[in-house]
């Protein structure tokens, strides 16, 4: 009888292992079918400005419905710029907060800070961009954009009017909404270090500073790598408030003073009001540009954290 209930309970468990390794092959599964699924649709209602525009879509400058010529190079340009210097501005800052709340701050203390960093994540990016147009833009417009002008005016990234909503303005925007994001998961990275990195620096006789640059920050080089790529994915596909400061001009400046455009803004500003059935499309061929710069942007970090992994592994 013992050996009939051993036997049932074995089989039980093989049926309920075989089942659960099923369940969770699917949910995995599904992932990819919805991604597929989405790159299929967008493609397919793509076409039409595809066939109408072909390369001349990504590389053109002009953006005329009612002509039907359209050219995505200034959304592009607009998406690719202030996402980056955003990332710029952000990376040492966040780093830098996550540092002070992991190894210099009391542990209370530390706990503040990050709590408060972490509600900033929370707050909706409609009030980013409410406080972006109300308060932002007009302390840029008649203060640091006309010191810009009068100091660095000779270089062509300052150059032109003091507008307020500006790709400046989207820049900052941006880097404010992605700090709590890349500090949040730095911070994370730094708690999991060993404490026996640390320990067996300080033996050694490194002072504080040492043991973060030589113990702390290589040990969790990947991690925070992997936070900056997931702040940047943040700041490429941000709408609201960067449609509300950086101005919806589509033209390419080099001057960080003049207002321009993103991929996210333009759909937001003119789905609703789609004047053909072209013009449709070529937003969401705007969409689809946007969807593979994302997994662009998520495959280069997983390559990164692959090779920078590696490297560790080796040495």
């Amino acid at each position: 009888m013992k050996k009939e209930t051993s036997k049932w309970n074995i089989r039980v468990g093989l049926s309920g292992d075989f089942l659960f390794k099923g369940i969770t092959v699917l949910f995995a599964f599904s992932i990819l079918a919805i991604l597929m699924l989405m790159l299929f649709e967008m493609t397919k209602e793509s076409l039409p400005s595809i066939h109408n525009s072909g390369w001349g879509f990504v590389t053109g400058r002009e953006w005329d419905a009612v002509a039907g010529s359209f050219g995505a190079l200034p959304y592009i340009w607009g998406s690719v710029v202030s996402s980056i210097l955003a990332l710029l501005l952000a990376t040492p800052l966040s780093v830098g907060a996550a540092l002070f709340i992991t190894e210099i701050a009391p542990k209370r203390l530390g706990g503040a800070v990050a709590a408060l960093i972490e509600l900033l994540a929370a707050i909706p990016s409609v009030i980013y961009g409410l406080w972006g147009i109300l308060v932002m833009a007009p302390w840029l417009q008649r203060t640091v954009e006309p010191f810009l002008l009068e100091k660095f005016g000779f270089l062509p990234f300052f150059r032109g009017a003091p507008y307020g909503v500006s790709m400046l303005a989207a820049v900052f925007i941006l880097m404010v909404m992605i700090i709590p994001i890349i500090t949040s998961i730095t911070k994370e990275v730094l708690l999991a270090v060993p404490a026996i990195q640390r320990e067996a620096a300080i033996a050694l006789g490194a002072t504080r500073w040492e043991t973060i640059r030589l113990a702390v920050l290589p040990y969790g080089k990947s991690g925070i790598l992997g936070a900056v790529i997931l702040g940047l994915g943040r700041a490429v596909g941000e709408t609201m408030a960067v449609t509300m400061v950086i101005g919806n001009s589509p033209q390419i400046s080099l001057s960080l003073l003049n207002p321009a455009y993103t991929m996210p803004s333009v759909i937001a500003n003119e789905f609703a009001e789609t004047t053909s059935k072209l013009h449709g499309s070529a937003l969401m061929e705007i969409g689809l540009l946007l969807l593979g710069v994302t997994l662009v942007i998520n495959i280069l970090a997983r390559l990164l954290l692959w090779g920078s992994t590696r490297k560790e592994g080796r040495a």
